[in-house]
């Protein structure tokens, strides 16, 4: 269980999802005090718990995900399994689930059979390409969201014409962003009565166009001809390569490319009636570019990027998935919390990134393991748990 004084404290989800989308959105609601229960098939279930890294049968990438949850094992192929579902559904708020559009309508828990369980119910629907269309069927992952969205084409790189993914799974973890939002949004509409249960639809594809378009978009908004047409911002977002590592920094402003300037031990150039304006600097980025390119290449990283910081200039070190945990910003803001699991042994994890003042978030319970609580969930709800198990219902 998660804590008895987050915002969510009281309501109850049902997580029937696997890998991303949904179960991250459901640790999320966890974290902010959610009663979440993962509901799994027999056998292999989620199968995040089978990718990556792992001990002891327990994967990063499923901790990561599924933290702060009661795991509940039930074949749902099987009518009394169905039941088992529905007579938790009773006395929940919220079910997740994440199956290929018309899986759960044949298995008799889609919307309108959950609905006639419990009217009250908010129920989200998370599919690659939404319920119906010429790609609603197909299978998707999240490296193929990224290339129908066009995220993956503002990752062209300008020398080869060759597009890139971004190394992330970025669809997946926007797509869980905007489900734990769209949840917070029906639960405060039913609670101040502006609605009761609803379904709510999430496509993949529709989170990523929305989060690639705010900038990404910023010239495609306009239609007419007549607009006066500029790179988006990221366009021109390049590494700085240093003498021994790389950062990144931003200039835009007059006083921000005089400090750059100075950090480089050239504060002459801030004069160069070539480069001394922002227009100036746009009309002749092919002679800057280059210039600053061999500059900062005889630059120390660490050094330089001080430099550049002291003279408020945006700046910062590219740093490692390995380094991360140690730099001194991340340990001031307690970002990561190390704790020992009763299976993976010890882990580390981020906190929840919002800190509320009144009604605390946490970084939840452990992630479970397959059935870890079935006997309990189900024996809250009134049915014998020894019963269901010895017939194969739970596990």
């Amino acid at each position: 269980m998660t804590s008895t004084n987050g915002p969510f404290h009281g309501v109850k989800v049902l997580d029937l999802s696997v890998m991303i989308s949904g179960p991250l959105a459901g640790m999320i609601l966890a974290d902010q005090g959610a009663d979440v229960i993962k509901v799994e098939s027999p056998g292999i279930g989620d199968f995040m718990r089978y990718l990556g890294s792992s001990k002891n049968g327990m994967t990063g990438i499923f901790l990561n995900n599924n933290r702060g949850k009661r795991s509940l094992v039930v074949d749902l192929k099987r009518p009394e399994g169905v039941d088992v579902l529905k007579k938790l559904v009773a006395t929940s708020d919220v079910v997740i689930q994440n199956f290929r559009p018309g899986a759960v309508d044949r298995l008799g828990i889609g919307y309108d059979d959950l609905r006639a369980v419990n009217p009250d119910l908010i129920y989200v629907s998370i599919s690659g390409y939404g319920p119906d269309g010429p790609a609603s069927g197909h299978r998707v992952y999240d490296n193929v969201i990224q290339a129908a969205s066009g995220l993956a084409s503002v990752q062209t790189d300008p020398a080869t014409g060759e597009p890139s993914l971004f190394r992330t799974l970025l669809c997946d973890k926007v797509t869980s962003l905007n489900v734990a939002q769209a949840i917070s949004a029906a639960l405060y509409a039913r609670a101040a009565g502006n609605g009761g249960g609803q379904h709510i639809v999430v496509a993949m594809l529709d989170a990523a166009v929305s989060f690639l378009w705010p900038d990404s978009g910023m010239d495609a908004v306009l239609l007419d001809d007549d607009a006066n047409r500029t790179p988006t911002i990221a366009q021109n977002y390049g590494i700085t390569r240093l003498k021994d590592g790389f950062a990144a920094l931003a200039v835009v402003s007059d006083s921000e490319f005089k400090g750059l300037c100075h950090a480089c031990g050239r504060p002459e150039l801030a004069d160069d009636e070539r480069f001394s304006t922002m227009v100036a600097r746009t009309m002749n980025a092919s002679q800057l570019v280059p210039l600053l390119a061999e500059i900062t290449s005889q630059q120390p990283a660490e050094e330089f990027v001080k430099k550049a910081q002291s003279h408020d200039v945006p700046a910062a070190t590219i740093v490692s998935i390995e380094d991360l945990p140690r730099q001194p910003q991340v340990l001031n803001n307690e970002i990561f919390v190390e704790r020992d699991h009763p299976v993976a042994g010890r882990v580390r994890e981020p906190r929840p990134p919002a800190r509320f003042q009144g009604t605390p978030a946490r970084v939840g319970d452990h992630a479970p393991t397959p059935g870890q609580h079935s006997d309990a969930i189900v024996s809250e709800i009134g049915l014998d748990a020894a019963a269901l198990r010895a017939a194969g219902i739970i596990a």
